[in-house]
């Protein structure tokens, strides 16, 4: 709108900064700091004609006289400026518990480019850290092992851990819960768990720190709970984000139970001139239509194109967020989409079933193949996808790229067992691992293959149909041996009063078991992925 008069005021230095970025800016992965900023207040100015103030603050809001309050951070001038729509942008603050100590310096918080920039000085100008540091061109690895303790297990805390192990420190990663990355359910996460442990980092859960202590020498003492320290040279706190919802408050705008600035379809506030977008505001759950906070970059961008057009008069919705999110570790990624069994069953929701399969990235016969970890949930009385999480070490992107979309349609898992997906070699394989898990999910609704899993278990008789070597490696206690290839010769060794319960590998050749069993005149059922999924529940219990 070429009649618009725009004013954009940002709090910081710098407008249009890519956050998602900072933790492998402190790496060296991105070495440049200009690398960062996306815009600047020139761009904004020559291309959109739009009028951008750094360093200044929005202080207040008069919703009765329409206007703002302006305060310069570096002069503290305070003006006024009148507008008729104005738009709520200032994301949300990591989280900084009163805990004692929290201010010490050497105690860092990840928001902004200038907290990176003081993590990258204090790593480069401590005198315990200087050590590589004199000509900073990326990874370092002539660091002396020195310390540093990561609080919180979500993105901004794994991030910066791995990136911390890539410039040679000893990371020690304190979670307060029992799982890494809460969106995702607790024996997926367990996968990552194990990724980041095997890649260096020292996994503490149900760490619940309550207290930093200055030490010798510039170090800090990190007390959890339990009466353990953790020394450190350099702490990051990643704890978690909440909404910034002060000025909003301030003026009145409701504010959810959430903590976040309550929003209609059309990003509007509770004040019919004001508008609300990002991090900092509360949308309805696409799936569950619970109110949720959603601190995604995909969702905040399409909510900031959405005020946009409304406040120029189109009719402009925005249909909820489903949470799709993806992390990269280590080479390896997890991403997740649509709902978590957790949340079903917080929400008392019985109506789904869930299946884990184990799929290669893409075929077995090209080199590079990875396993991937998989699980879907769907429902059973209608075969709607609800949820999907995948880990692996390739191709978890296109994947939850691919069932985002499906759950975003509404589709089903006989959409995703008839989904038609490309294929050659280094990409996939002919039967696509969304193809896959349609395919058993189907099995499981027609009654082709009966499921239970391994925490469901009572007191069924258990038959593991893996071959004899495998055995050797890994066992069910009271699980009796036949291999799927003699299983036909030896089915007057099963009982044919009692449920059997059928388990391999991953699940595959238990399901042709379980064909085999069901068809001549046997109670069977599969159990859900096999031994892979039992070593994940099994380390949880």
């Amino acid at each position: 709108d070429e009649t618009a008069e725009i004013l954009m005021v940002e709090r910081g230095p710098y407008v249009s900064y890519a956050n998602c970025g900072l933790p492998y800016h402190v790496g060296g992965v991105i070495a440049r700091e200009s690398s960062l900023l996306v815009a600047d207040e020139r761009t904004f100015r020559t291309q959109f004609a739009i009028d951008v103030r750094t360093r200044c603050e929005a202080i207040a809001i008069d919703r009765t006289q329409k206007s703002v309050k302006l305060r310069n951070v570096t002069t503290g001038e305070v003006t006024t400026e009148a507008y008729d729509k104005l738009v709520l942008s200032p994301g949300a603050s990591p989280i900084a518990p009163p805990l004692p100590g929290i201010d010490l310096p050497g105690v860092f918080r990840v928001r902004t480019v200038p907290d990176v920039k003081a993590i990258r000085e204090w790593i480069e100008g401590h005198t315990a850290l200087t050590s590589g540091l004199d000509a900073y061109t990326g990874f370092q690895t002539v660091l002396p092992a020195q310390r540093a303790v990561v609080v919180g297990g979500g993105f901004i805390g794994l991030e910066m851990a791995e990136n911390l192990v890539h410039l040679g420190l000893q990371v020690t990663l304190l979670q307060r819960g029992a799982q890494l990355l809460s969106p995702m359910d607790e024996e997926m996460a367990r996968y990552v768990a194990r990724h980041v442990v095997r890649n260096g980092v020292e996994l503490i859960l149900d760490a619940d720190v309550t207290e930093f202590r200055q030490a010798a020498h510039g170090a800090i003492e990190v007390l959890a709970a339990d009466s353990q320290v953790y020394p450190a040279d350099l702490v990051i706190m990643g704890i978690g984000v909440r909404p910034e919802n002060w000025l909003a408050k301030n003026a009145g705008l409701e504010i959810g139970a959430l903590g976040g600035i309550r929003v209609d379809d059309q990003m509007r506030t509770s004040d019919p001139d004001i508008f609300a977008v990002g991090d900092a505001v509360e949308v309805r759950n696409s799936i569950t239509g619970q109110w949720s906070l959603v601190a995604l970059a995909g969702p905040a961008n399409r909510q900031g194109r959405i005020a946009a057009d409304v406040i120029a008069g189109r009719d402009a919705r925005f249909r909820g967020s489903q949470g799709t999110a993806i992390i990269g570790l280590f080479g390896g990624a997890a991403a997740w989409t649509g709902v978590s069994e957790k949340t079903l069953q917080r929400l008392g929701d019985t109506d789904y079933e869930k299946i884990y399969l184990f799929p290669n990235s893409h075929a077995g016969y090209y080199p590079g193949a990875q396993y991937l970890a998989l699980k879907i949930i769907f429902r059973k009385s209608n075969a709607r996808l609800l949820g999907a999480q995948v880990v692996g070490l390739d191709g978890v992107d296109k994947r939850i790229d691919t069932l985002a979309l499906a759950i975003q349609l509404g589709a089903t898992v006989h959409d995703l067992a008839e989904a038609e997906l490309c294929y050659a070699p280094q990409f996939g394989s002919a039967k696509s691992p969304v193809n896959f898990a349609g395919m058993v999910a189907a099995d499981v609704l027609r009654g082709d293959m009966p499921l239970t899993h391994w925490h469901e278990m009572d007191f069924g008789f258990l038959l593991d149909v893996r071959h004899p070597e495998e055995l050797v490696v890994e066992h069910v206690p009271g699980a009796v041996n036949i291999p799927l290839d003699q299983l036909r010769a030896r089915l007057d060794e099963l009982p044919s009063d009692r449920e059997i319960l059928v388990f391999c590998r991953s699940g595959q050749r238990a399901y042709y078991s379980t064909r085999i069993l069901l068809q001549n005149g046997f109670k069977a059922r599969n159990i859900a992925g096999g031994m892979l999924s039992r070593s994940h529940l099994a380390e949880g219990q």
